[in-house]
């Protein structure tokens, strides 16, 4: 099935590999399912179901004009594990994928859910406000936003060329290839989804979906995201998260799905499997 329809008719393109206890993965912004291939590919053949949706406006999902935030976002991932009927399902979310993932345990609960990962995630709040003087100023996504609208083809090679995959660093290898796979899965998003996801990603307060994680949750960031800093999203995710456990990839980048692939499947897998990792 390689797609399922959410309640307001748009068609979520669904990725169903292996078979097993079922793992669903997020993806980043303005990415889509393909951006997991790697993971899926591994966990799927180490005995593991393994399935990736294209968000709503990504892909080759529908690209609707209204529901490009959070709320709806979530809802569609249920939808996507109510109609595929997963239970004990792992939801491992990259980058806004992470926002998904944490949104839809605040909206849903955990009666389906046994475990929660977050990689490179936004959670808890990007966004510097009174109460999160922490976060990124909202300069920064302006300025993305204004890209998206001025030259959004360019605005996705520069951010591949750079934060993103840390190519902007000395001693950075990332391949042509990589980044030229980030720019044709990003064109593939709609327009106005990906500039409305701008938003969703950056000014969502995930701080009371956090809260409600009950289940064992692993938190994975590198401490040189460039995107999603350090400080901002895996280490104040962690300390929130009750129990939650922190990897932390020294001198990684974002796209850790890509930069350090090889690393991040063996560590899901050892968490999945119940190791330590």
């Amino acid at each position: 099935m390689p797609y399922v329809t959410t309640a307001d008719g748009a068609e979520i393109f669904v990725k169903d590999w292996g078979s097993g206890r079922p793992v669903v993965l997020s993806h980043g912004w303005p990415l889509n399912s393909d951006s997991w291939e790697a993971q899926a590919l591994f966990l799927a053949g180490n005995g593991y179901r393994v399935i990736a949706h294209d968000r709503r406006g990504h892909g080759r999902s529908t690209q609707t004009w209204h529901g490009n935030e959070m709320d709806t976002y979530a809802d569609d991932l249920a939808t996507v594990i109510d109609q595929l009927d997963l239970r004990d399902v792992t939801l491992v979310g990259f980058s806004t994928g992470g926002g998904e993932v944490a949104r839809y345990v605040g909206r849903h609960g955990t009666s389906r859910v046994a475990q929660v990962v977050l990689v490179s995630a936004v959670p808890p709040f990007m966004l510097r406000t009174p109460d999160n003087p922490d976060g990124v100023p909202v300069e920064v996504f302006d300025a993305i936003r204004a890209g998206s609208l001025a030259d959004r083809s360019q605005t996705y090679h520069d951010l591949a060329d750079g934060p993103f995959f840390g190519h902007n660093r000395p001693g950075a290898n990332v391949s042509r290839g990589i980044r030229d796979a980030f720019w044709l899965q990003s064109m593939a998003a709609g327009h106005r989804n990906a500039y409305e996801s701008i938003a969703a990603f950056s000014a969502t307060d995930f701080r009371p979906d956090l809260d409600a994680i009950d289940v064992p949750t692993l938190v994975i960031h590198g401490d040189d995201d460039q995107v999603v800093p350090f400080a901002v999203g895996g280490q104040a995710s962690a300390a929130r998260i009750k129990g939650a456990r922190l990897l932390v990839y020294p001198g990684a980048p974002h796209g850790i799905t890509d930069t350090h692939k090889d690393q991040l499947g063996r560590d899901l897998l050892d968490f999945l499997s119940g190791k330590d990792a």
